[in-house]
């Protein structure tokens, strides 16, 4: 993989704006090259028109609708942004369409030209209700059936207006309003690496020493261990021992196995006597005396 993104001929942009500044006129109301990006600004009643061209003159030919994304400035008279992204196939190269509405200001649809438009539409009708003139389906898409409000909006709650749940009582999935157990809190959006510029409750233990062992928020050269005024310097580590001969090992030295001896000539010579048995003795029994009459 070249790149993380689709990689796209970016050196057409100068004359994709002279082609498509040619070909709109007046349903252009400017075109601005950022970041690489070619993005043309039409009037929201001309949007089907210039799609229309966008797609069939030649030099342009973008066949394809990829995605429409909405983009919320509440600060803004018309506080929505719609951006159409398309694809030429045939010059490899992307452009970004974009109009702006209001709540009650609807956008033409564009399903005629590209049908895979009636999905989208419906994202960013459910994301912002923004309305969509022409839709034959322009119904929610993504959230939940009866949900109030558009989540996508800057003015929406981060936690809505109902939770839902599974009751055991009704034995179904029930909605009540979101009930908060402690109020909601406000952030400063200060980056945590930085710090914040007051003291909150308990920050004023971290500029002491703390036990041995625990995490300090102070900088490397500010702290001061806890125990580095009553512990000694450690002795040196002894000197390995080395064994320089096989009695330091306790191996020993090899030795050789034992032979049976061979008798000498002497001993052969000398006759073998051989021991006469001896005779066996019997015991002579006593007389047994014979009963008197």
């Amino acid at each position: 993989m070249r790149a993380p993104a689709p990689a796209y001929a970016a050196d057409l942009n100068g004359e994709t704006i002279e082609a498509a500044t040619k070909a709109l006129g007046a349903k252009l109301l400017r075109a601005q090259d950022r970041v690489g990006e070619v993005a043309l600004y039409v009037a929201r009643e001309s949007l089907v028109a210039a799609m229309t061209e966008l797609r069939d003159t030649p030099g342009l030919e973008y066949q394809q609708l990829m995605e429409i994304a909405g983009v919320d400035y509440p600060d803004r008279e018309e506080r929505f942004e719609c951006v159409y992204c398309l694809l030429s196939l045939t010059r490899n190269h992307r452009i970004q369409v974009r109009v702006n509405t209001d709540e009650v200001k609807p956008v033409p649809s564009v399903t005629g030209v590209w049908p895979v438009a009636g999905w989208l539409e419906r994202e960013v009708y459910d994301m912002y209700g923004v309305l969509f003139e022409g839709n034959p389906d322009l119904r929610r898409i993504l959230t939940d059936y009866g949900f109030r409000g558009h989540p996508q909006r800057k003015d929406f709650p981060l936690t809505g207006y109902v939770e839902l749940r599974y009751s055991e009582e009704a034995k179904r999935v029930v909605y009540e309003p979101v009930q908060l157990a402690q109020d909601f809190r406000t952030f400063d959006f200060m980056s945590p690496w930085e710090g914040a510029e007051y003291i909150l409750p308990g920050d004023e233990k971290a500029k002491l020493p703390e036990a041995k062992g625990a995490p300090s928020p102070l900088k490397a050269d500010d702290i001061q261990k806890a125990d580095a005024a009553e512990s000694k310097k450690a002795a040196p580590a002894p000197t390995p021992k080395a064994t320089e001969s096989a009695a330091q090992t306790g191996e020993g030295k090899a030795t050789k196995p034992k032979t049976a001896k061979k008798p000498s000539a002497a001993k052969k010579a000398a006759p073998k006597t051989v021991a006469k048995p001896k005779a066996k003795t019997t015991k002579k029994s006593a007389p047994t005396k014979e009963p008197k009459k």
